[in-house]
């Protein structure tokens, strides 16, 4: 018999707040990332989400004033309001940016490690 393996995430994790607007059937909703990778994202949501869901997503991040439009994704888990993202569609331009915004935020995180490290 098989042994489960523990869940690992394989990308970078971004710790951020920030708003986003969802569409899921004919609902459309507004919501708070409070995570974000280059792949997906976990959202609290005014309304639960359904598990398998595909959705759609306009996420106003910090970097720009124009939102980030995620053009299909799927619901990977929930847990009452808060629901895990992935993407599965994203516009070219849409991708760079957010990869980019990812990136920067992962190497400002390992230059903060890198200092604390040194002054301890």
């Amino acid at each position: 018999m098989e042994q489960a393996r523990p869940y690992q995430r394989n990308l970078y994790r971004l710790p951020v707040t920030c708003p986003a607007m969802y569409c899921a059937m004919s609902t459309v909703g507004e919501g708070t990332i409070t995570n974000l990778s280059a792949v997906g994202c976990t959202i609290e949501t005014d309304q639960p989400l359904l598990a398998d869901q595909n959705v759609a997503l306009r996420l106003m991040l910090p970097d720009q004033r124009e939102s980030l439009p995620i053009d299909e994704a799927q619901v990977r888990w929930v847990h009452g309001n808060l629901a895990g993202i992935e993407f599965i569609q994203v516009e070219c331009t849409a991708n760079l940016r957010l990869h980019g915004l990812v990136w920067d935020g992962m190497v400002q995180r390992f230059r903060a490690l890198q200092q604390k490290h040194a002054t301890s």
